[in-house]
């Protein structure tokens, strides 16, 4: 009985707080992904880094020996300088000394890059008033990104996810979260082929370093916002139409921003998603839902009487030779 009692009580207090034990394993999964990337990562990479950091110190003693005049020290201070500059996107290389990093192409892939929050760091101001106009820029600009990207995206998704699904499922009867998941799948895997495949063979062949794999890396890490940086398209020695290579890159990555962005309003919009993201959400209380639908429909009836009032008064003035009463009565009292 007791027993019993303490199982019932135990279930009415987890079904009670149920979206705070989702929402706390939620975050405890978040954690462990977390860590097991940084184990995945940390394996793979740490052996290539380990040989790298070799092959430069023999590098580096070799070069000393065979130059005896130049000191550690003063080599040191060469390759820091050299680093630093190369930081900011500046090489000493002579078959990269043709690329200008601010001509007008190169800047306006970079505004792209920041506005999109993409940010590859090949290239950064060097100015402290560069420094200062980006900060402004992006102040301004990465919230007017957004709007305009929410707004294009909630356009295309009219027209290429939700009159569609509706179509099919009033003109053949389709059942329409059915509908709505072959959809989707078909959508994404479009996009994908679109965005993906047939850029990163494309740049498999523009780019003369670049294989498939690091093509479609490239395009994955850009599309996806990530900008790690290490791959940058249009950045080769003697790059054939530079200009217009920047500017095409700069389309590209907009419109597979877009894409990618209406892929994920249409996944967003499944049933069984929305369904499983509510597991994670705080339960609105019964009074705040009964506030927000007095509220709702007390905004409807305004908008509805303020509707009305606009009809009748366009209506007035579309009938100007239309005499109202008040001065019909006027003029028979004159006479």
């Amino acid at each position: 009985m007791l027993q019993s009692l303490a199982g019932s009580s135990c279930v009415r207090l987890v079904e009670r707080h149920r979206s705070a034990w989702c929402f706390g394993f939620l975050v405890l999964g978040y954690l462990l992904y977390l860590v097991f990337g940084a184990v995945v990562f940390s394996s793979v990479e740490l052996p290539y880094e380990d040989l790298l950091r070799q092959e430069l110190r023999k590098l580096k003693r070799r070069f000393l020996e065979e130059h005896e005049c130049l000191s550690e020290p003063q080599l040191e201070q060469f390759l820091g300088r050299v680093l630093e500059a190369s930081n900011y996107g500046v090489s000493v290389l002579s078959n990269a000394s043709g690329n200008w990093n601010w001509d007008f192409t190169s800047a306006l892939f970079f505004a792209s890059t920041v506005l999109s929050t993409t940010g590859y760091g090949h290239t950064v101001p060097l100015s402290d008033g560069g420094k200062a106009f980006c900060i402004i820029y992006s102040v301004i600009g990465i919230p007017f990104t957004l709007l305009f990207l929410t707004a294009v995206v909630q356009r295309v998704t009219v027209h290429v996810t939700r009159r569609p699904v509706l179509y099919f499922h009033i003109r053949w009867g389709f059942s329409k979260q059915m509908v709505a998941i072959v959809h989707a799948v078909l959508l994404g895997f479009v996009t994908v082929s679109c965005f993906f495949f047939i850029p990163a063979a494309v740049f498999s062949v523009l780019e003369d370093d670049w294989n498939f794999l690091e093509s479609f890396y490239f395009c994955f890490i850009s599309l996806s916002t990530i900008g790690l940086g290490d791959y940058v398209p249009g950045e080769g020695y003697n790059q054939k139409f530079r200009e217009l290579y920047k500017i095409g890159i700069t389309c590209y990555l907009l419109l597979g921003l877009i894409a990618m962005l209406v892929v994920l309003e249409t996944f967003c919009e499944l049933h069984e998603l929305k369904k499983f993201r509510k597991m994670f959400y705080v339960k609105k209380d019964k009074d705040e839902d009964q506030v927000h639908i007095m509220e709702h429909d007390q905004l409807s009836f305004s908008s509805i009487t303020d509707q009305a009032a606009g009809l009748k008064e366009d209506q007035k003035q579309n009938e100007p030779f239309v005499a109202t009463p008040s001065a019909c009565a006027d003029g028979s009292a004159g006479h």
